[in-house]
């Protein structure tokens, strides 16, 4: 498992929100507004977390400008489900 991935994810302050905008993206792209509403969180923070996980290559953007949707990058997947499960452990 990629060490960058698990502590982006597990350790630090803004894992757990970063887990949940990955485990809400990863059935279909949804962008920014759509994830801050499906989270409860505010507009920025996601704007934030969204930014952390591209310079990270663990989400891609899906289209051009406001509406454009967020995915789990490809290939992520595996590494993606084992940090979830154990995040899901603690």
């Amino acid at each position: 498992m990629d060490l960058l991935l698990r502590h982006l994810l597990l350790g630090t302050r803004g894992g757990e929100t970063r887990l949940r905008l990955l485990k809400e993206a990863v059935a279909e792209p949804k962008n920014a507004h759509q994830l801050a509403k499906a989270l409860g969180v505010d507009y920025k923070t996601v704007r934030h977390h969204l930014d952390v996980l591209q310079k990270n290559g663990l989400m891609v953007m899906v289209g051009e400008g406001y509406g454009a949707g967020y995915v789990l990058s490809p290939g992520k997947a595996a590494d993606f489900g084992a940090i979830w499960d154990e995040f899901g452990k603690r």
